[in-house]
């Protein structure tokens, strides 16, 4: 009896182990199988790869098991809806979020872009070199960028006259004299003023102004002042005083926009030397005539005249002699030269609508040096010879409409010259022919 529950025991546990046995068996041959019955893909997530051993059916729960949300703006390689195959290669790039502001305008982006680059060239954004990019092309894309972007504008400068075309990315007109390195003066004056806002085509007025001292020295011009004197034989005139001419300084304030005089204004006058009056006298003495010596009712006339005949006669020879002398001893002055004090001016041949030929025909253009004088020929023939204090021997060879009465015009080749003599009373005598 012992013996046969001994014999039951021993097979209950032989059969215990078998079923055990058993049920690992199909345990792990299940395993097997499932394991065996995986697909084996790859997978790149954003830049990354791996390989996997998936029972999912379609890419989607793929990614959904590797725990990836796909987002619109993502990049993958295939749709969420395509079937696992075996040896797959699923590439996944999840997007960034990219801040952009282009020319105070923002807006935000997606992109699988690697780099800023190419940011911009998947968006289709052109930018030129002179256009102002806060980042760099070879950047490096990271999600949240921000991204500033101002594109370049035209506009014209005109600084005191000089005038330019600019390309700028500046926002004011402060910002842009500050990038062309344009300084303003205390007294210039800007169009539009610097806190205006700049926009294409706009143009930039720099008006320079600038105020100087200038000085000027003039001469002062003396004046003639006459007197009559019952001494002196009428007609004929005497410089009791020489005149003499002054010396004056004047200071203006002149203000110049863009370099060219606007403005002046005189500040300050100094004489620095007072001029000097030139007198002269004119003579209003009339000479008597002589009464005769001797009468015809006298009884020795005829003696007295007889005997002084001859006597006359060589005195008269000798004293023509005299004269004959004195007209070869002198440059061209007679006994019968005529002095006059008149009123002298000088003029030139180059004026508007002058032609430079004189009355009598004398080319003054083609004989600058030569002395000619205009002349009034009532009062001095045209041709006679004269001789004029301060100007030496000269020809009336010209006439002039102011020149009437006792005036006097001097040919002189610089007008410089002819303006700085001003009028005077001169010596002048007449030589004759």
């Amino acid at each position: 009896m012992k013996s046969l529950k001994g014999l039951k025991s021993k097979f209950g546990l032989k059969v215990a182990f078998a079923f055990i046995i058993s049920i690992i068996s199909i345990a792990f041959l299940g395993t097997v199988t499932y394991e065996a019955t995986k697909a084996s893909v790859q997978v790149t997530q954003d830049g990354k790869t791996q390989f996997i051993r998936t029972h999912a059916n379609t890419v989607g729960q793929l990614l959904s098991d590797l725990d990836i949300t796909v987002q619109p703006h993502d990049q993958l390689s295939h749709k969420l809806s395509d079937p696992v195959k075996y040896g797959m290669d699923v590439t996944y790039e999840a997007s960034k979020s990219i801040n952009l502001a282009m020319d105070n305008e923002e807006k935000e982006y997606f992109t699988t872009a690697s780099t800023v680059g190419g940011f911009f060239k998947e968006e289709g954004l052109e930018l030129k070199d002179r256009d102002e990019v806060s980042k760099k092309a070879s950047t490096p894309i990271k999600d949240g960028m921000n991204i500033e972007v101002n594109h370049a504008i035209q506009v014209s400068l005109n600084d005191g006259g000089k005038k330019k075309n600019v390309w700028t990315t500046a926002s004011t007109v402060h910002e842009l004299l500050e990038n062309q390195d344009v300084s303003l003066n205390k007294l210039d004056k800007l169009k539009p003023a610097k806190d205006k806002t700049l926009t294409a085509d706009a143009a930039v007025t720099i008006t320079r102004i600038e105020k100087v001292t200038d000085t000027v020295e003039k001469e002062q011009e003396y004046t003639v002042v006459t007197k009559k004197d019952s001494s002196i034989p009428k007609g004929e005139e005497r410089v009791l005083s020489d005149g003499q001419n002054g010396k004056i300084t004047k200071k203006y304030e002149v203000t110049l926009k863009n370099g060219k005089e606007t403005d002046r204004k005189l500040i300050d006058k100094t004489v620095d030397k007072k001029s000097k009056k030139r007198i002269v006298a004119i003579g209003t003495k009339v000479s008597e005539k002589p009464e005769p010596a001797h009468t015809a009712d006298s009884p020795s006339s005829s003696a007295v005249a007889s005997s002084s005949s001859k006597s006359s006669s060589h005195a008269s020879a000798s004293k023509s002699s005299s004269n004959t002398i004195t007209q070869t001893a002198s440059r061209g002055e007679s006994s019968s030269s005529k002095t006059l004090y008149m009123h002298a001016t000088k003029y030139t041949a180059d004026c508007s609508g002058c032609s430079g030929v004189t009355a009598t025909g004398i080319n003054l253009k083609a004989n600058p040096g030569m002395k000619v004088v205009a002349v009034d020929p009532s009062v001095i023939p045209l041709g006679s010879r004269v001789w004029v204090e301060g100007y030496g021997y000269a020809v009336a060879g010209d006439t002039g409409g102011a020149i009437n009465g006792n005036r006097i015009d001097l040919f002189v080749s610089s007008k410089g010259e002819a303006l700085n003599y001003g009028s005077r009373s001169v010596k002048v005598k007449i030589l004759g022919k």
